[in-house]
């Protein structure tokens, strides 16, 4: 858990950043490669650790952020509006990160593959209507065994929608249950993400040891275009919406939400900024409490638009670090898959790397260990990125809360920059 009275040595983005140049000075060595080799298992356990839990954090994950929505017609309606932000948000912020790849093309050129081995074929489908007939599964337990995730997420999807429909007594049982999963897995997640300075350590003593620093050029490349991603999402795309869908200022509101922002950035979890989102789109934005109450806690768990900026520039910089060829159709079904992953993406530092192993899933490269090690080297520059995108999605929740208070006709609100 975050505190902010903990001495610097203590936070993770520290830690991680001390293991990172650790890792380059012992794999930079003469020796590097034994040592590659003496501490890489930290790396590779730690990396299993994170596909351990995928599968269950994204089944609780959504099934959570859906089930718990509520039912009857008044919340229904709100669902609604909320959900359509959210989608919407999202996509725009899916095909940010698409744009942005193919402006920096980070992964052209990447050290870590041998020239001599065969580039992996990408399993996406042929069209649009074998990515939406692969969306369904016929066997959830057999989806569920093999990793199918875009069958995982659509069955959870239409599972939590089931949920709200049930009576008040029956839903209550199903939503509690699910809700004491989801923080047992959060519990879980939070765990396995304080590991991360020795994952990282690991990672970087062996891909320094097999690649020295070549490899650092790459992922430059790809935190550019993450970062100029989620600048445009941030400074330009939200605060579009905001305008045009909710007639706010979208000045007056980016200074309205400065503490959870500056929090946001500092915790790097969207779960842990809630209390302070909450209070702060309340009180400084002029938000009711009916409509952020279900706004904000909904999007905590389910709209991460720098998440799914990370993913789409993510997946698609670790296909071109492998020579795979990436067609309109990949980049579609990435689109496509990050939308739909960064809804069960949960709401604590690092998550979105856990997530991309969903997307690598669907494109065929999930279990490829050349694309692991990527993985690993992507851990290693994270925790900046991390805190940005953590940022993009607590402002994207508290410009949904603003707009479907709008669309519910309330007043007041961002009326003015509160001291």
């Amino acid at each position: 858990m975050y505190n902010p009275e903990s001495p610097w040595y203590g936070r993770l983005h520290w830690q991680v950043f001390g293991a990172m140049l650790l890792g380059i000075v012992i794999g930079y060595s003469p020796a590097g490669g034994f040592f590659g080799e003496y501490f890489g298992w930290l790396g590779t356990l730690f990396m299993r650790l994170l596909k351990m839990i995928i599968v269950p954090l994204v089944v609780v994950s959504l099934i959570s952020g859906v089930a718990t929505a509520g039912s009857g017609r008044l919340v229904g309606r709100m669902f609604g509006k909320t959900l359509s932000y959210y989608l919407v948000s999202s996509f725009l912020a899916a095909l940010t990160g698409l744009i942005l790849f193919n402006l920096f093309n980070p992964g052209r050129g990447y050290p870590i593959v041998d020239s001599g081995t065969q580039p992996p074929e990408l399993a996406t489908p042929s069209s649009a209507v074998d990515l939406l007939l692969d969306i369904v599964p016929t066997n959830f337990l057999a989806s569920a065994t093999a990793g199918d995730m875009l069958g995982i997420i659509f069955f959870c999807i239409v599972f939590g929608v089931a949920v709200t429909t049930l009576p008040e007594g029956p839903r209550s049982k199903v939503t509690d249950l699910i809700d004491a999963l989801f923080r047992v897995m959060m519990a879980l997640t939070s765990g396995i993400i304080k590991l991360l300075p020795i994952g990282v350590f690991g990672l970087m003593v062996t891909l320094v040891g097999a690649t020295g620093l070549r490899s650092f050029g790459n992922l430059f490349q790809y935190a550019a275009a993450l970062g100029s991603g989620l600048a445009i999402h941030f400074f330009i795309t939200l605060p579009l919406l905001l305008y045009f869908w909710g007639r706010v200022s979208p000045w007056r509101h980016a200074m309205n939400m400065r503490e959870p922002l500056l929090v946001a950035f500092s915790t790097s979890s969207s779960a842990a900024t809630l209390p302070v989102t909450l209070k702060t789109v309340r009180e400084k934005v002029g938000v009711s409490n009916r409509v952020s109450s279900f706004t904000l806690p909904m999007g905590a768990t389910v709209n991460m638009d720098g998440t799914a900026i990370m993913e789409c520039v993510g997946a698609l910089f670790i296909a071109q670090a492998l020579g795979a060829e990436i067609g309109v159709m990949t980049q579609v079904a990435v689109v496509f898959t990050a939308l739909l992953a960064s809804i069960g993406a949960a709401a604590v530092p690092s998550a979105g790397l856990v997530v991309i192993f969903i997307i690598l899933s669907v494109i065929g490269i999930g279990d490829n260990p050349e694309a692991l090690l990527i993985v690993g080297a992507m851990l290693s520059i994270d925790r900046p990125l991390d805190m940005a995108r953590t940022a993009v999605n607590v402002y994207s929740d508290s410009c949904a809360a603003a707009v479907v208070g709008k669309w519910e006709g309330e007043e007041g609100i961002d009326e003015k920059i509160a001291a």
